[in-house]
């Protein structure tokens, strides 16, 4: 009954980011040149030269509900965003999201209107195919049925630069408590993943991610 969220991969790593950066001059990764990309990113960062943190890539399945997913798609510029689409197929498996702050008799309630919202929208699929509506049109009709609180799955690629936008938006105390969740778990997987150790603490400290 939770957002979930799982890294599918990576592409990339910290020295992607400096080579796109010394484009200019010499992409050639010597020893001192290692050294330096700890400073190099911060200053990237710092001043605001953000296409190099373009060059890599986050790959992402969520299941959230539909708010977050919303939230989401708002950040379409620089993010890829496939989802499960109930026009096409019929939602087999009822899932649905009910928040964690609320009382357990709140909770309740939610679920039971989730659970018949699922039942009414089978039964409706079934109905209009009895009276002669094809199935393609039953299916993406009947999900008007459907509220806020069922959770679907989506495919999310951001590039760096973007996560980076996506984070500061959506990973903060004035964000919807259920989005932020789900950055703030996008956020841990990255950082668990281990091939951005520089960015992100490049990143951090010029503010564009939260202090974890």
């Amino acid at each position: 009954m939770r957002n979930d969220v799982k890294l599918l991969g990576v592409y990339g790593d910290d020295t992607i980011h400096a080579c796109s950066a010394w484009t200019s001059t010499s992409r050639e990764l010597t020893p001192e040149k290692l050294a330096r990309v700890d400073k190099l990113l911060a200053m990237l960062a710092r001043e605001g030269h953000m296409t190099p943190f373009e060059k890599s890539s986050l790959h992402f399945l969520c299941s959230t509900e539909i708010a977050s997913h919303i939230h989401l798609l708002k950040h379409r510029v620089g993010v890829s965003i496939n989802a499960e689409s109930a026009r096409y197929k019929e939602f087999k498996v009822d899932k649905f999201y009910v928040p964690s702050d609320w009382s357990d008799e709140e909770k309740l309630r939610l679920q039971v209107h989730l659970q018949d919202s699922f039942k009414k929208y089978h039964e409706c699929i079934e109905r209009l195919q009895d009276e002669g509506v094809s199935r393609k049109r039953a299916k993406e009709s009947a999900r008007f049925y459907l509220p806020y609180g069922i959770r679907i799955d989506c495919d999310v690629m951001f590039n760096w630069r973007s996560f980076a936008h996506f984070q500061k938006l959506r990973n903060d105390e004035h964000a919807q408590l259920e989005i932020r969740e789900v950055a703030d778990e996008m956020l841990r997987l990255v950082e668990d993943e281990g091939s951005f150790p520089l960015t992100i603490k490049a990143l951090r400290k010029s503010g564009w991610l939260p202090e974890r």
